[in-house]
């Protein structure tokens, strides 16, 4: 408007010819045109998002990021001073659960090989049928799985045979001797006879369960042990105040994003009031390449909202909780229309009803 004072533009904009003008403005336009500028307006929002949560980045203080992996987890302190890094568990969980994970190794290099019908085994019922048939997407007849399943003897009968040299407890030595003489036994046969079904690999399976469970005990004891241990050291180092306020994000896959199990563990070493809303797991589909900025960036977006759910919506505050948590803005409305009224429940961390009985997930 230029020199046009606050008052000469109301003026202006008030009289009939300049009414005349923005009429004219307004049918000149197209509606592809007038569907862009809305669409601008959505635009410009994401941006000032993307913005405020770049910059927020820089200020989230303290967090620890867990990355599950192979040796228990990879935990990162963020701190306005810096980022520690450590693998806190020790590694008798790494060796047990690599041993237990024998059965699945030999499953993973047959399971394309398997006959595309269920046999008379004692689960069947459990088993669906199409995801045999996607499953069992090669020729049955084949040996081709032969070669690699050698393969994978060579490497189980050299573990087998240094297996003494580890130094584990005798208990974890004696449930991996059987795990590795099992997987042995089976796949000779299989190689003997250039065979196998779902039956005899069940058979196998079942006979190690056992030692499965006792390798399960092994590691979840030293996963315990070393995540708490490293929770209680940063807790001291923290102070009471700060670790109050202390977020926690879990990188996992969908797989394990239920129950994680250094979830489990971590939520007790937290504030209790805190946990519903500062533990976080954060699924996904493969592990990130970078995952302490994709905690970080997610954990931005998370406080932000917190922030703005009051604040965009402080007249609802059933609406402000879905946009403070992982429910869909749309979800109840949604739900509303299409006359359902038992929508999908989050999981929760608060297991205080575990013992008795209670599903903690589904209550």
């Amino acid at each position: 408007m230029g020199g046009v004072s606050v008052a000469g533009a109301a003026t202006l904009l008030a009289t009939p010819g300049a009414q005349a003008a923005t009429t004219s403005e307004t049918a000149a336009v197209t509606a592809a045109q007038a569907k862009a500028s809305i669409r601008a307006v959505n635009a410009g929002m994401r941006s000032n998002y993307a913005a405020l949560k770049s910059e927020l980045i820089k200020h989230l203080s303290p967090v620890i990021v867990v990355e599950n992996d192979a040796r228990g987890g990879k935990f990162t302190l963020v701190t306005s001073g810096g980022q520690e890094s450590v693998n806190p568990v020790p590694e008798a969980f790494e060796l047990a659960k690599s041993i237990a994970h024998v059965p699945l190794g030999c499953f993973s290099v047959l399971a394309s090989y398997l006959a595309d019908e269920i046999p008379a085994v004692p689960n069947a019922g459990r088993i669906d049928a199409h995801d045999v048939l996607m499953v069992a997407f090669r020729d049955a007849s084949s040996t081709a799985w032969t070669v690699p399943l050698q393969a994978y003897a060579d490497t189980l009968t050299t573990a087998r045979k240094n297996l003494p040299a580890a130094q584990l407890p005798p208990e974890l030595t004696q449930s991996c001797t059987n795990i590795l003489d099992g997987a042995l036994r089976f796949i000779r046969s299989c190689l003997a006879t250039k065979r196998f079904d779902m039956q005899t690999f069940e058979s196998f399976s079942g006979s190690v369960y056992p030692d499965i469970r006792t390798n399960m005990r092994f590691a979840s004891e030293a996963q315990i042990s070393g995540v708490q241990n490293v929770m209680n050291t940063w807790r001291a180092r923290l102070g009471a105040a700060a670790w109050s306020d202390l977020y926690t994000v879990v990188v996992s896959q969908w797989t394990t994003s239920v129950l994680n199990q250094n979830t489990i563990i971590i939520k007790d070493c937290m504030d209790p009031a805190k946990v519903e809303t500062h533990l976080i797991d954060l699924p996904g589909l493969e592990p990130p390449t970078d995952p302490i900025f994709t905690a970080l960036d997610n954990l931005a977006r998370i406080v932000q909202d917190n922030v703005a759910a009051e604040l965009v919506f402080p007249r609802d505050t059933k609406v402000a909780d879905a946009l403070k948590g992982s429910q869909d803005l749309l979800s109840d409305e949604i739900l509303n229309q299409l006359g359902s009224t038992s929508p999908l429940s989050a999981p929760t961390y608060n297991l205080a009803n575990a013992a008795e009985g209670t599903c903690p997930v589904r209550r």
